[in-house]
């Protein structure tokens, strides 16, 4: 049976190079390379989600694949994939990268300029791992194979006050109500509310996990709350200007070990786009953007939409649009909004009513809303419609996937 080899990189010659001569190696079937980190993770998550058959045994990643750094690219792929063996093609292989890239995941490294003799060596031995690594786990290991993790969903405001954390708390709410292990994590790092809109006084935070580089199990369960409600909560620091010591690496990595450990992870990342919110969004399988329907809130909007498309943190059609505080003599309707910011559209809308909401604010008992709430109905007709708990009695049929849902990989991918 031929080695499905999957390259990985950003510059077109090296890519090109490197399929010339991996396409020379003896039982080698190259699929067609990916440019970036994005579309490698995509990649392998449709591919598990159709069949661990489909997988490819191996994937080389040329260290200047981006905008996710090598390392910690293979580090998501292994988390995520664990029976795909990952090459690392880099220019440095000295034994401090190696040492790093083994850390990371990687089952090899290749030096550049490529030699046919290296690169076939390590690719027949990282396949034969692959191989028996999938051989050993049997059909019975096929929820390891696809990357068994978490759903990871990010809610970002596009400006201040839109309802972004009222949004991400009740989600994980109905995420947890429906039986799924749910972590709630607060990265609006110098103004999160969460632990104030849920009665919590807890002295560990986000920030403390920042400068761990192996977050295991027990280092994770210290730095998470666990509220009455049953959702891990893991806060945003009491000093905002801690918040800085939580970087985009530090994030992933974060964000990586949550989903390991949980069936669901919504992330509050706060209107001020950060270098750790940022990570987050890029990573996360739905992105939801927050908006109110009125023209400031509709145009900012617009702006983080464009940003994150500048940076290449997500495209506008990739990310879910919610509409918050909608009313029936609203002028601008949520299909305005659509049109304006080009993203995919969640079916509901969450109405304005904030007279429901008023005393579990200023309560800090948010969980607490009451369940005729029509705010709470909508909002948890929202996770029902995202996939992420059962839909409520009522909601259309077909919400558990949209089209800027990237979907994670223990979920079967809708085909467009």
């Amino acid at each position: 049976m031929p080695t499905r080899i999957l390259p990985a990189g950003a510059d077109p010659d090296a890519v090109r190079s490197l399929v010339t001569l991996l396409s020379q190696l003896p039982d080698a079937e190259p699929v067609p390379p990916v440019t970036d980190s994005t579309q490698l993770v995509d990649t392998l998550g449709r591919l598990a989600a159709e069949s661990v058959d489909e997988l490819p045994e191996v994937v080389v990643v040329h260290e200047r694949i981006g905008p996710v750094p090598a390392l910690e690219l293979i580090r998501e792929v292994a988390l995520r994939f664990p029976a795909v063996g990952v090459i690392l093609v880099t220019t440095d292989a000295g034994p401090g990268l190696f040492a790093a890239a083994m850390d990371s995941g990687a089952r090899g490294l290749v030096a550049l300029p490529l030699s046919y003799e290296e690169l076939a060596h390590r690719v027949q031995a990282v396949a034969q791992w692959s191989t028996g690594v999938r051989r050993h786990l049997g059909h019975g290991g096929a929820e390891a194979l696809t990357g068994a993790g978490g759903r990871v969903v990010t809610v970002s405001g596009a400006k201040g006050g839109v309802g972004a954390t009222t949004v991400a708390i009740q989600l994980a709410l109905a995420a947890q109500a429906s039986g799924r292990a749910t972590a709630l994590v607060d990265l609006d790092l110098q103004t999160g509310d969460i632990a104030s809109f849920l009665d919590v006084q807890f002295r560990r935070s986000v920030a403390d996990l920042a400068a761990i580089n192996d977050i295991s199990p027990r280092v994770l369960a210290d730095a998470v709350f666990r509220h009455d409600t049953g959702v891990a909560l893991l806060l945003a620091p009491g000093e905002g200007e801690r918040g800085e010591e939580v970087t985009d690496r530090s994030a992933r990595q974060i964000v990586s070990a949550l989903r390991t450990r949980y069936e669901v992870v919504v992330v509050d990342c706060g209107a001020q786009l950060s270098g750790a919110g940022a990570a987050a969004v890029e990573m996360a399988d739905t992105a939801l953007l927050v908006t109110t329907p009125d023209v400031v809130a509709v145009r900012a909007a617009k702006r983080t939409v464009r940003m994150w498309d500048r940076l290449q943190i997500r495209k506008a059609e990739e990310t879910i649009g919610v509409v918050n505080r909608l009313g029936r003599a609203t002028e601008i309707q949520p299909a305005l909004v659509q049109r304006i910011t080009g993203t995919a559209l969640a079916r509901t809308a969450v109405p304005a009513n904030f007279k429901e909401l008023q005393a579990v604010v200023d309560a800090g008992r948010v969980h607490e809303l009451d369940s005729r709430s029509t705010v709470k109905q909508a909002l948890w007709a929202l996770a029902g419609e995202l996939g992420l708990a059962a839909a409520p009695e009522g909601t259309p049929r077909g919400g558990g996937r949209l089209r800027g849902d990237r979907g994670s990989v223990s979920l079967r991918r809708r085909k467009e």
